[in-house]
């Protein structure tokens, strides 16, 4: 039988623990990296255009970037993370990206907790995402989904599949029995996509979704935040065996671009404009990133920093000879290393 869902209580203080460690501790994969180092971009040493004719502007899943790039699903449910939304918000509206928001869990359990997600004051325009784990969907109907995502202006729904991280936190339920039945049925109703949590999507498993109705699917790979790694230090641990367990985010976005036709969100460890453009040259249509936002956006304002990384795709995209974003799919790039390797 599976547990009572949690009570607002032990969500907040759930919430406010993670925001804490990341924060506070190294949470990034220990031994594993992105394998973006193995993506060796081609230098276009005649672009035959001026860098100022580079337009990063991109339209996805009906909204208008104005860069191939979105500030992931961080945070909700807490004080603090209502600031932290809130900082992220006016930075994305300003920039014209999309943004991610935490669990929802949090407002749906418990309604008074729905400020720490609500953002569109600040931000009206943009690509809003909305965010529920995908083993909590047998708790959760669609009416009442979509109720929630109505109540902060939610343009879609991101489903998250995070075994790993169930299977080690302390209050986790590593049950997915029957959990694409639900994605299937759930997005006859609601626009969804479905993100990883830092441990990466294989071809099979992209093959799989792509059977749902599904808008989108974000990789998540491993590289970046180790989710299970958090989970390990809220026990009190500073090592575990699956810190550094997934698919590195540049194989992952190779193996689902593979499985799927769906566009393609590369998150995991993406951190400079060169992370976005290989991201993008591999498969992916944005990339995306959560904790470096979080650390700006808990000081005053991610804008400063989402600003150089919009500066640096520009940048490579003019040094590989792409004016646009689509024309970075037809750019030619080496694949070395180990991420060779895995692929050959």
């Amino acid at each position: 039988m599976r547990k009572q869902p949690e009570s607002a209580k032990q969500v907040e203080k759930r919430k406010i623990e993670h925001l804490k460690i990341q924060l506070t501790k190294p949470v990034e994969y220990k031994n594993k990296t992105t394998l973006l180092e193995d993506v060796f971009l081609i230098h276009n040493a005649l672009p035959e255009f001026d860098r100022s004719e580079v337009d990063t502007s991109i339209t996805f899943l009906g909204k208008k970037l104005k860069a191939p790039f979105m500030i992931s699903a961080i945070t909700g449910g807490s004080k603090l993370s209502a600031k932290i939304n809130r900082n992220n918000a006016k930075a994305a509206q300003k920039l014209g990206l999309a943004m991610g928001l935490g669990s929802m869990k949090a407002m749906i359990v418990e309604p008074s907790l729905t400020y720490s997600y609500s953002v569109r004051d600040l931000a009206p325009d943009i690509l809003l995402i909305g965010n529920i784990g995908a083993n909590d969907l047998v708790n959760f109907p669609p009416r009442v989904l979509k109720k929630a995502m109505q109540k902060v202006g939610i343009d879609i729904l991101a489903v998250h599949l995070n075994p790993t991280q169930e299977l080690v936190q302390k209050e986790g339920e590593a049950k997915f029995k029957g959990v694409l039945n639900l994605i299937k049925r759930y997005s006859k109703e609601l626009p969804i996509l479905v993100k990883e949590c830092g441990q990466g999507i294989s071809t099979e498993v992209a093959q799989k979704l792509s059977s749902a109705d599904i808008k989108a699917i974000d990789v998540g790979g491993a590289g970046g935040t180790s989710w299970p790694g958090i989970e390990y230090l809220r026990k009190g641990q500073d090592h575990g065996l699956f810190w550094d367990w997934g698919i590195p985010t540049a194989l992952s976005i190779m193996e689902t671009r593979k499985g799927t036709k769906l566009p393609i969100i590369a998150t995991g460890g993406i951190r400079s404009g060169e992370d976005v453009v290989k991201a993008i040259v591999l498969g992916a249509s944005i990339g995306s990133a959560a904790l470096p936002l979080l650390k700006t956006a808990n000081i005053d304002s991610s804008e400063k920093y989402l600003e150089n990384l919009i500066k640096e795709t520009g940048d490579v995209m003019f040094l590989v000879g792409a004016r646009t974003v689509i024309d970075l799919a037809k750019c030619r790039t080496i694949i070395t290393g180990r991420l060779k390797e895995l692929t050959s």
